[in-house]
């Protein structure tokens, strides 16, 4: 066989990995600068905007208004930590003990049951989709492995309460706060941080405005959370 033949059997094969590498590059590159700058939108809410020039009926306006960890209080950062994620100071982007519990749990009630950490939860809202395919899920675990090698915790808590939605086409606790309270995030009280999360786990449904039954008692769940953790929780590591 002669070189050339060779040459062009390896070919194809050296421009996969190279186009991969540009790829992994720019995701790495993208990653660090987001470091330091807020993310001008994310996936998510680009695709709730092409959502809403296919609905009929009209939709709220989507808002996101960046606020710096300094401008946001600590006890919604303990109320997020206390309702979506409590290992998040101690784990490297997942909860093992989460995702066994979670297995057990979908294979005895037949119902899914997440186990996704807050890195995990800032990487999909940020770079992927909505969904559960395993080509998601191979994605958003190779992000949340850049996320912790590449930011500290302090910086992947500020971004996911920038970005995560607390309401129909309300992303972070700056828009939130102005919606929902009138207010700007710095004088949320405790109650209105622990209502704010309660509505993560589904927020075009749930409403931190008109709060149900059910947010109201998963806000005293998350309060009662955040006095057992304590203040300081989020510092000790």
């Amino acid at each position: 066989m002669s070189r050339t033949q060779n040459t062009a059997r390896v070919s194809p094969r050296r421009h996969i990995l190279r186009i991969l590498s540009g790829c992994l590059l720019a995701v790495v590159l993208q990653i660090l600068v987001l470091r330091w700058l807020p993310p001008p939108s994310t996936m998510f809410m680009l695709l709730r905007h092409v959502e809403r020039l296919t609905e009929t009926k009209p939709s709220p306006p989507i808002r996101y208004d960046w606020v710096p960890m300094r401008s946001i209080p600590g006890h919604m950062a303990l109320a997020a930590v206390a309702a979506e994620d409590q290992s998040f100071p101690r784990h490297f982007g997942f909860d093992l003990d989460a995702i066994a519990r979670a297995v057990e749990h979908n294979e005895k009630r037949g119902r899914i049951r997440g186990a996704s950490t807050i890195s995990q939860q800032t990487a999909k809202n940020l770079f992927l989709w909505p969904g559960r395919s395993w080509v998601r899920k191979g994605l958003e675990a190779g992000l949340t492995v850049l996320l912790e090698l590449l930011w500290p915790k302090e910086r992947i808590l500020e971004v996911y309460l920038n970005i995560a939605e607390f309401g129909d086409g309300t992303y972070g606790v700056g828009a939130a706060a102005g919606r929902f309270f009138g207010k700007t995030p710095d004088r949320l009280s405790r109650h209105e941080a622990a209502i704010l999360v309660s509505v993560l786990p589904n927020p075009r449904r749930l409403s931190a405005q008109r709060p149900s039954p059910y947010v109201m008692q998963r806000a005293n769940w998350v309060l009662s959370q955040m006095r057992q953790l304590g203040p300081d929780y989020l510092n000790r590591r």
